[in-house]
């Protein structure tokens, strides 16, 4: 289970939770092609459905970090109200250059906003915009960061350096991610989900790396680290909560021995945890198909609000 929580939570807590109440709309082409090609991680949540969830709003209240919480601020400032114009919302963590370690991050706004009525309240405020080529970026007023509208339905924003490099890249300037074939394939697994997310080879082993530490030593990381490649998963609140999480390896042999760490990792925890750890231990299922390690649970709204308050769980979210 805390591997589990430590998949779900820490990815979440880079951005939040969201729960489904209706199939969710895929990226739009304008919002695949502002991502820049060499994305480490993208998360793309259904916003509106979140407020149907009284589990989702729960998770979203105990792991909501500072930097989630600027990005809803100055979607505030813009003039958007983002639980009536925002309908998804996409946060991509990307390398500049291939190789880099350092990430960058960028928000992709999906919905129908009012593009005129926003732009005046720039104005009001007496906010200059840049020109770069033909896209207006704006400053939003008491933050760091900018935003611009790349149609009327698809707003991107961040810091003004994170910005332009989505700008090149949705112009052509610099590959987007069209051009990464393998986390494009990655996202066909679960782009009509609500809650999800892909992360290439790097995310996926930054991921394992820290999911091992919990379940095995260093060793068994080496064993399984080269072989490697995407991951992905998927949450949803309709009917209580279930998380899917998939990651592809370079043969079946892998993808079993990564199976039998988490497995045994998972049996341990079921030894020492709390009676609500343990009732979400028996829901946590871990197996192989293929080159395919998958990792499913599933609980009632009711009994993932009692993890919630769980040592486990505010271990995994200090």
């Amino acid at each position: 289970m805390k591997t589990f929580l430590r998949i779900s939570i820490s990815a979440i807590a880079v951005l939040f939770a969201a729960a489904v109440a209706a199939p969710a709309a895929q990226l739009s082409t304008d919002a695949r092609t502002s991502i820049p090609r060499d994305v480490q991680q993208l998360v793309t949540i259904d916003y509106h459905a979140m407020e149907n969830s009284t589990a989702a709003m729960n998770l979203k209240a105990r792991i909501m970090p500072a930097e989630l919480k600027r990005f809803e601020d100055a979607l505030h400032k813009s003039g958007l109200d983002e639980n009536h114009d925002v309908e998804q919302l996409a946060f991509a963590l990307f390398r500049s250059k291939s190789g880099e370690e350092r990430l960058d991050t960028v928000g992709i706004a999906q919905g129908q906003f009012s593009v005129q009525e926003i732009v005046a309240n720039f104005r009001k405020q007496k906010l200059k915009r840049t020109l770069l080529r033909t896209n207006k970026i704006y400053p939003l007023a008491k933050t760091d960061m900018v935003v611009c509208f790349v149609d009327p339905s698809t707003m991107v924003f961040g810091d003004m350096g994170s910005v332009k490099k989505a700008l090149d890249a949705r112009d052509g300037i610099t590959p987007n991610l069209l051009n990464n074939g393998p986390m494009m394939a990655a996202m066909k697994s679960v782009e009509d989900e609500s809650l999800w997310s892909i992360l290439d080879l790097k995310g996926t082993q930054i991921m394992m790396r820290q999911v091992i530490g919990e379940a095995g030593s260093a060793s068994d990381y080496e064993t399984v680290r080269k072989h490697l490649q995407t991951s992905w998963y998927s949450m949803d609140f309709q009917h209580g909560v279930k998380f899917d999480l998939t990651i592809s390896t370079s043969d079946p042999f892998s993808a079993a021995t990564l199976s039998s760490l988490l497995s045994a990792g998972l049996t341990l925890r079921k030894m020492s945890g709390s009676a609500a750890e343990k009732q979400a231990l028996s829901a946590t299922s871990i197996a192989s198909d293929g080159g395919r390690m998958t990792i499913h649970f599933a609980t009632t709204d009711a009994q993932f609000v009692g993890l919630l308050q769980s040592p486990l769980f505010r271990g995994m979210v200090r």
